[in-house]
């Protein structure tokens, strides 16, 4: 029998924690404790017996209703464990969960899926690009459109550095792409911003940006560089920039500045059908990760919350 226990963020030792996430088969950096301190201060987690498998918890309270989330900035949590990862032993995580947390819509990483029978879950998609080869057997993998824009950049007179102050991406993509994503707060562009601090602090952050023929910053990008993991956290991209194909011009110039190596560039999804397209334009592999959500509320409760949660931005 597993012993499975719920910890207050108090209560958890981040040593331990991290520690578990470093020797876990299916670590990832948005569960190391650093991580979740930024996108989800005071996050709560399951752990069992002396930190072999972890699972973290990102609780909060709204209209008085107690509830778990995926926090934004983090593609996906779920259990992490050294050694031995079954769906029986992810559904008795989730069985964990306090029963007085009544929402929960949490992402699962690829290998924590849960017994369906018990907890069905849906597949999300994430493209991963092995870059294991040389440049040009990665180069040949790429679908005519992928060549199509990158032949556009290169008659652009475009140039990329390889060090960008991160701030200027995140201006980028609000004077751009940002002014249509009503759902993000200031709040949430301070929590990217010092991730990213923290990620450069620690040296894992990587940050590029593409210049046009007249020194403007077109197209800009945000890596997180860990335990064999390129990952392409966020981007920005004007108008201009999106003409001259500059995003394709600068992912290729990572993917040659890493080849060969054993490092997989990690487009984090999408479940966007056109992003996936773009992503996959690269040759890179569709995978999955998992998708729980449960709702323990009477069914007035349940009307009620969703609703006060439609009055209000998203949970």
């Amino acid at each position: 029998m597993h012993k499975i226990r719920f910890l207050a963020h108090d209560d958890i030792n981040k040593q331990k924690w991290d520690a578990c996430l470093t020797h876990a088969f299916n670590g990832n950096v948005y569960a190391t404790s650093w991580y979740l301190d930024i996108i989800h201060p005071g996050w709560a987690a399951l752990v069992e017996d002396d930190y072999v498998r972890v699972m973290p918890l990102p609780l909060k309270k709204k209209y008085g209703i107690t509830y778990a989330y995926q926090p934004f900035f983090a593609q996906q949590h779920g259990v992490f464990s050294v050694s031995l990862l079954t769906p029986d032993i992810v559904t008795e995580f989730i069985k964990r969960i306090p029963a007085y947390v009544r929402v929960i819509n949490l992402n699962l990483n690829s290998v924590s899926a849960p017994d369906p029978a018990v907890f069905p879950v849906t597949k999300y998609s994430n493209f991963m690009l092995d870059l294991i080869n040389e440049y040009p057997v990665l180069h040949n993998k790429f679908n005519t459109n992928t060549r199509r824009n990158l032949k556009v950049a290169e008659k652009s007179g475009l140039t990329m550095t390889p060090s960008l102050n991160h701030e200027e991406i995140i201006s980028l993509f609000r004077q751009n792409r940002g002014k249509e994503v009503s759902k993000w707060t200031d709040q949430h562009y301070q929590t990217l911003n010092r991730l990213m601090y923290q990620a450069v602090y620690q040296g894992i952050g990587l940050s590029y940006g593409v210049y046009n023929a007249h020194n403007e910053l077109v197209s800009g990008a945000f890596f997180l560089k860990r335990a064999g993991r390129l990952i392409f956290l966020f981007s920005g991209t004007s108008e201009q920039g999106r003409k001259v194909s500059a995003l394709t011009f600068l992912i290729d110039a990572v993917i040659k500045d890493f080849a060969p190596g054993k490092f997989i560039l990690d487009f984090e999804g999408s479940n966007n059908s056109d992003l996936a397209r773009y992503y996959a334009g690269f040759g890179a592999r569709e995978t999955s990760y998992y998708n729980l959500q449960l709702n323990r509320l009477s069914p007035i409760s349940k009307l009620m919350f969703k609703m006060l949660s439609r009055l209000k931005t998203s949970v």
